[in-house]
């Protein structure tokens, strides 16, 4: 991820969704004014979901995806119906596209029915007027358009820039410092480091940091003592890499407030409250249990890999437990948690806060507790209410 673009977690996901062969995919190229999906004559070529990061006038920095055909039958369908349904869960804003000369089919309609369930802002774009004698008129959820001529795209991209919700002014961490504040951020260069670059969180907070007005100090842990008694003023914060907050909170003083970059990303999504309320069902496992590591992107793993390896064994070291560990990734979140005891959740940075809602709402709504790394690491090494002091609201509970 280039420091240059908006991540993709931020970005306005636009679904586009619709029967085979009612030109789903002319419509998404019509938006965007370039051939990002496939388009034949042969029903159903859109195969997969397709994205692409893009600009898009007069909304900003979106991320448009492209679904396959929603009323396939047989095996191959039913696979494709699920990959809508997994779109569904990050869509902010979604975009019914139906054959003008056809109609709503029963599909259609579960579709909108599936949007408002999960209270996505939608419209239904009637396309192909080419193909009819009169074209009806738009109504408050429908616009009539020709992809294949170009005609009423403009006023559909408006329309489609009008259901962005106003979203809450979601920071990291600049609410909780002053101009001229001195943040210290502690970042391990280790195997798992990118080469020649800060992984994600770090990049957005220091962006965070630096819109506040105040200053970022980046440090390895190995260099954090020095850094501190070197400064000539107490820093307002020290925000850490979770994989080394033990060592760390032994450095910081007591007076200076540490947190970690996993905790303030798990707030930034959405999370933390759940995240923190989550962390106690470790004391609560038993031999023979499940619990399941969910990882938001798909990434080469390392040999000591923080997911699957690191926390697995920390995990079976503090409970002492015979725990079973699950693993998934990507957009492969499972529907049913009921198998598991718990679920603990990566920070979330390549996942948009719809999404990371929608999976804290699935476990809550099954009672199966949820929490993410860098809380369940702070919480097992004895620091947790230290780390969220930041948030008295949350310290109070």
């Amino acid at each position: 991820m280039s420091m240059n673009n908006t991540p993709t977690g931020d970005r306005i996901h636009i679904g586009f969704f619709g029967r085979r062969n009612a030109g789903k995919s002319s419509v998404v190229n019509a938006v965007t004014g370039q051939d990002l999906a496939v388009v034949s004559d042969v029903k159903g070529t859109t195969t997969d979901p397709v994205s692409k990061a893009m600009e898009l006038l007069p909304l900003g920095p979106v991320m448009i995806i492209d679904t396959p055909g929603f009323d396939d039958e047989g095996e191959l369908g039913l696979l494709r119906v699920k990959k809508t349904r997994q779109v569904l869960n990050k869509t902010d804003i979604a975009v019914l596209v139906v054959d003008a000369s056809e109609g709503q089919k029963d599909c259609d309609r579960q579709l909108i029915d599936l949007f408002k369930a999960k209270e996505i802002p939608y419209i239904v774009v009637c396309n192909k007027t080419d193909l009819l004698a009169e074209v009806p008129a738009d109504t408050d959820h429908e616009i009539y358009v020709s992809a294949l001529r170009g005609e009423k795209i403009f006023e559909l991209k408006e329309r489609i820039a009008a259901l962005k919700q106003t979203q809450t002014d979601r920071c990291i961490v600049r609410d909780k410092l002053n101009p001229g504040d001195f943040a210290v951020l502690v970042v391990p260069i280790d195997k798992a480091a990118p080469k020649g670059r800060l992984i994600l969180p770090q990049q957005q907070t220091i962006r965070d940091i630096l819109d506040a007005g105040a200053v970022s100090i980046v440090a390895k842990e190995t260099e954090l003592a020095d850094t501190l008694s070197a400064l000539g003023k107490k820093p307002a914060m020290v925000i850490t890499d979770s994989q080394v907050f033990k060592s760390v909170a032994q450095t910081v003083p007591e007076d200076i407030t540490l947190t970690s970059f996993s905790v303030l990303m798990a707030r930034y999504k959405g999370l933390l409250e759940d995240a923190v309320r989550g962390t106690a069902a470790v004391e609560n496992l038993k031999d023979g249990d499940t619990v399941l590591i969910a990882e938001g992107c798909t990434h080469h793993r390392q040999c000591d890999d923080i997911g699957t390896v690191k926390i697995p064994n920390w995990l079976r070291k503090y409970t002492g437990k015979d725990i079973t560990i699950k693993t998934c990734s990507g957009m492969e979140f499972p529907d049913d948690l009921s198998p598991y005891a718990m679920v603990i959740h990566c920070g979330g940075c390549m996942l948009n806060e719809r999404e990371v809602r929608y999976r804290t709402k699935c476990a809550v709504d099954q009672g199966v507790p949820i929490t993410n790394y860098g809380t369940l690491i702070a919480y097992m090494n004895g620091i947790l209410q230290r780390s969220i002091e930041l948030f008295p609201e949350l310290t109070a509970e």
